[in-house]
């Protein structure tokens, strides 16, 4: 035999994973890893799905990499993610969710990866059927066509019910000792992690703030009032309070606790507007937008609703614009009021 026969046939077969930290994609992982795959991962982080955001969505990302011994490179969409969500190709889902461009961008992110350090294929822990908007077989032909992907995506989990893949195909990994799971259940995912000895297997991972139907009608909204698009902190904003539409052109946030007032502190802007009750406990209050005397004395009315404040009495208010502040008076908002206003 060559010795270019021999390199040939000694060299590992390579792939990039997308690692979420759930359980799909790190089975998925150990599965190619059983069969000499030699695996490089991308962890995809958006404003909407955090490694940290403590709803399951990569949330051990990190850690299950090290756990898998396999390099980890993140990636994270930002403003060109908005820009996405404000007028996505394929629409959303249930909520805000675009999930087939989500999944476009992350395929496009694994893909450069794949070129840069001469991948041979990259897998996913999708499972067919498992999500109904871009977990099916015609949103995944979708996804791979417009990524220029076509036959380079082996899903293991689901691998028995898909057209076979390159790597299948020219022998690289063997199609017999793919899954054959699909739909909801999670029972082929846990026979699987008690095969590879995974103990206390965490949650599939899918905590995407975007599917939450309380929190998409605030990004619906504050893609609807933007200009363009909102920024960063416009979404973080979105994360904690409670939110209030005076008007077309600004809002109201108001602190639902200690630990969330103190995330707001560091989240205002110039021309931000913020109150506090004076003599009485109670939120940090951001207006934010083209505010007027209007939308001023409003929201001095919802900070006192949500404090200590009496309700039948007009208490002191701290306004603060710029690091000035000055103490204005008003009466509490009534229910209906802070009902109609309400996001």
């Amino acid at each position: 035999m060559s010795q270019d026969a021999k390199n040939t046939e000694e060299k590992k077969p390579k792939a990039v994973a997308l690692l979420s930290g759930g359980l799909d994609s790190n089975l998925a992982v150990r599965m190619m890893k059983e069969q000499g795959v030699e695996v490089e991962a991308v962890a995809i982080k958006t404003p909407f799905c955090d490694f940290d955001c403590g709803k399951g969505c990569g949330h051990r990302v990190k850690e299950v990499a090290d756990e898998l011994d396999v390099k980890l490179k993140t990636v994270y969409f930002g403003e060109d993610y908005l820009r996405m969500l404000k007028n996505p190709k394929h629409g959303y889902g249930s909520g805000m969710n675009p999930c087939i461009d989500c999944r476009e961008m992350m395929y496009g992110a694994a893909k450069e990866h794949m070129e840069k350090i001469g991948a041979d294929f990259i897998i996913t822990g999708e499972v067919l059927f498992q999500r109904p908007m871009s977990q099916n077989n015609k949103a995944l032909h979708i996804i791979e066509n417009e990524t220029g992907l076509e036959g380079k995506v082996l899903r293991p989990l689901s691998a028995k019910h898909l057209p076979p893949t390159d790597a299948e195909k020219d022998g690289l990994i063997k199609r017999e000792n793919m899954g054959d799971i699909k739909g909801r259940s999670r029972k082929g995912q846990l026979a699987l992690a008690k095969h590879f000895g995974v103990h206390e297997p965490p949650n599939a991972a899918g905590g995407c703030l975007l599917t939450d139907p309380a929190f998409s009608k605030r990004v619906e909204d504050v893609m609807e009032h933007a200009a363009d698009i909102p920024s960063i902190n416009d979404i973080e904003l979105l994360k904690v309070g409670r939110h209030f539409r005076l008007n077309p052109a600004v809002k109201l946030v108001v602190g639902r606790n200690k630990d969330e007032n103190e995330i707001m502190k560091a989240l205002v802007e110039d021309g931000d507007v913020v109150f506090e009750a004076v003599d009485h406990v109670g939120p940090t209050c951001i207006l934010r937008g083209k505010n007027d005397d209007d939308a001023i004395a409003r929201a001095a009315g919802i900070t006192l609703r949500y404090s200590d404040a009496p309700k039948d009495a007009r208490s002191k208010v701290r306004v603060t614009v710029a690091g000035k502040e000055q103490i204005i008076e008003a009466s509490p908002a009534g229910i209906a009021e802070t009902d109609a206003l309400r996001l």
